[in-house]
């Protein structure tokens, strides 16, 4: 049975389907419902058992307000992730800067957010970073030289900033302290 549905379903559509609709809280016969088809349909698409016509499919996206495209581009196996401990975090720093990237596994997010700790003196390097999108922090902790083109200020505790990234930028711990901040970025950088 299980090798007939891969031949039914080579793409996961069904598998795709029905993780987008858990995702969503909905149930078969409601997202049938929504998308004018018949619970049965919706059932034999997540089954495998029978793949769905492209205006079908496109019926049942539209629901979600996701392109086909969009769809088999979806990480489902992270799609449910919404709660995250210290340790589902993904360490993308180094010794003297830590960024820990929430969700750091779904290549797929529209959201860069990250825990940031700069050790005293630590800096993001002379070579200013620029890329595209806009990013925001708060200083959580201690003293952060932030500089966007010409413009530079040391930030502290309950101060943040919010620039377009394609500005040259840079960061640094200008304190004596750890500083702690929490960024958020668009689209992701890393």
């Amino acid at each position: 049975m299980n090798d007939q549905k891969q031949k039914n379903d080579p793409d996961g559509v069904g598998a795709r389907l029905a993780a987008l609709r858990t995702a969503y809280g909905l149930s078969q016969r409601e997202l049938a419902r929504r998308a004018g088809l018949t619970n049965g349909t919706i059932s034999l698409i997540e089954q495998g058992t029978t793949s769905p016509q492209v205006a079908s499919l496109k019926k049942i996206l539209s629901v979600f307000s996701i392109s086909i495209a969009d769809f088999f581009l979806l990480d489902t196996e992270h799609m449910n992730n919404v709660f995250f401990q210290k340790e589902d975090l993904v360490e993308i720093g180094g010794d003297d800067i830590s960024f820990l990237l929430v969700n750091g596994h779904d290549r797929n997010r529209k959201l860069q957010m990250v825990m940031e700790r700069y050790q005293p003196g630590a800096d993001t390097g002379v070579e200013m970073l620029q890329h595209s999108g806009e990013e925001c922090g708060i200083i959580l902790k201690g003293a952060l030289e932030v500089t966007v083109g010409v413009e530079r200020r040391v930030l502290k505790a309950g101060e943040a900033y919010y620039f377009n990234s394609s500005i040259p930028h840079r960061f640094r711990n200008v304190g004596d302290e750890v500083c702690e901040v929490v960024s958020a970025a668009t689209p992701p950088s890393f």
